[in-house]
């Protein structure tokens, strides 16, 4: 699976307006600062955060963005989704779209668990990833020295 800087930008900005919640509405300049992106791309990136609904807007001296909707209901999952499309996909279709003969037609199955797998991790809600607090199977999945290493 390949994270796009794209939804690896907007998780990060997502993550930054969880951690502010209670401040106000930030500014995508403060946003883009803080995390090292380019405040251009980013305001692209919170466009599409807006109309999937997971921030809101305001223009002005006071204004900035805020997530629509407390971190707790909000996932990782949703907001990649968000940006970039389906979370799993071959050849631009869901796996479900498929179908498979011969001795391939087990790889739909396949498909299908990597598509539960990477809903079951990144399922963790943005308060989770902002407070530190993963579920204990992600963290267990990480400890694994295995995980750290590229065959």
């Amino acid at each position: 699976m390949r994270i796009s800087a794209r939804a690896d930008y907007a998780v990060r900005a997502a993550l930054q307006l969880a951690a502010a919640r209670d401040a106000g509405p930030l500014k995508a300049e403060a946003i883009a600062e803080d995390q090292g992106i380019s405040h251009k791309f980013l305001e692209s990136i919170l466009g599409d955060m807006r109309k999937g609904g997971l921030v809101q807007s305001q223009r002005g001296g006071n204004g900035g963005y805020w997530l629509a909707r407390p971190a707790e209901t909000i996932s990782v999952a949703e907001v990649i989704r968000c940006v970039d499309g389906p979370l799993v996909s071959v050849r631009g279709e869901r796996p479900p779209e498929l179908s498979y003969t011969g001795p391939a037609e087990s790889l739909l199955t396949l498909w299908i668990a990597l598509r539960a797998g990477v809903r079951e991790v990144l399922g963790v809600s943005l308060a989770e990833v902002a407070a530190a607090e993963l579920p204990t199977g992600i963290v267990a999945l990480a400890d694994d020295p295995e995980a750290w290493t590229n065959p």
